[in-house]
């Protein structure tokens, strides 16, 4: 049995299907009731009490460990989730890190994210750890503007960086819960090319086949829209990348061809895929 967080999301839904694809067993977990997986279960749980999680762990064999928004804040302690799994039998832990733990290090909630990530390494537990960069599926935030006014709002227009499709983050994941060779690995993962959030527009009107007009935002105004969804210590730390990325952050890596055989996705295949979310 393989233990699926945030199993409703982005990331989540296609790590499901590739489990159940290879014949897994999968237990989904989130905070509201959703359908079982085929051949599975669905749990209910917040990760941010833990002992919510000891239903889903009975009998599990690994663990694909994803933080909800609460859990990156200040005062959260999501290390005691892999203790819990450790007491529970579970053999196998890949962890959704990020990329900025190697690239902004002393960004608050970096700097709680490499604790995790130390805790797994030191847990006794087979390991694997994912460090995306920006997701491709960020461009959901934009999908009511879009529909409704033909528009889109985002701040820093002319900087990108090369954000990762969310189902390559999954068939990562698959992979490393499957595969005893990405033990102790650390994937970088990212698209296959920088883009900006203008150019983001320019690709969803033209899977659309209508205009997109982009609307540049302050720091400020999209602050405040971001803390609607995540803590502001998230939102800053995010915002600082975006606004001014490092050479790093700029970097593309080869890990998503590396695990996978094939390049990574791009943002305009994101969008094909997408698209009636934002009709």
């Amino acid at each position: 049995m393989i233990v699926v967080t945030g199993a409703t999301g982005n990331i989540g839904k296609p790590l499901t299907r590739a489990l159940a694809e290879a014949r897994e067993q999968v237990t989904t977990v989130s905070r509201h009731a959703a359908a079982a997986p085929s051949g599975g279960r669905h749990v209910v749980a917040d990760l941010a009490e833990p002992a919510t999680l000891e239903p889903a762990l009975a009998g599990a064999k690994a663990l694909f460990l994803l933080l909800s928004g609460d859990l990156h804040a200040i005062g959260a302690n999501p290390a005691d989730i892999i203790g819990l799994a450790a007491a529970s039998g579970v053999r196998r832990v890949v962890l959704l890190s990020t990329l900025g733990v190697a690239t902004r290090p002393f960004g608050t909630t970096r700097m709680a994210m490499r604790e995790l990530e130390d805790v797994v390494r030191e847990s006794g537990l087979d390991w694997a750890i994912l460090r995306p960069g920006g997701f491709a599926s960020n461009a959901l935030w934009w999908a009511e503007s879009v529909r409704s006014r033909q528009v889109v709002a985002a701040p820093f227009g002319d900087t990108g960086v090369p954000i990762v499709d969310p189902a390559d983050i999954a068939e990562v994941a698959a992979a490393c819960l499957l595969d005893d060779r990405h033990l102790g690995e650390v994937y970088e993962l990212t698209g296959p090319a920088v883009i900006t959030p203008r150019e983001q527009a320019a690709a969803l009107a033209a899977v659309l086949g209508s205009p997109v007009r982009f609307q540049e935002l302050t720091r400020e105004e999209a602050k405040a829209g971001m803390v609607l969804s995540m803590p502001a210590e998230l939102a800053d730390d995010t915002l600082d990348i975006i606004g001014a990325p490092t050479p790093a952050e700029l970097r593309v890596s080869p890990d998503v061809e590396r695990v996978l055989g094939r390049a990574a996705r791009s943002f305009a295949e994101w969008a094909a895929r997408n698209v009636a979310v934002f009709r």
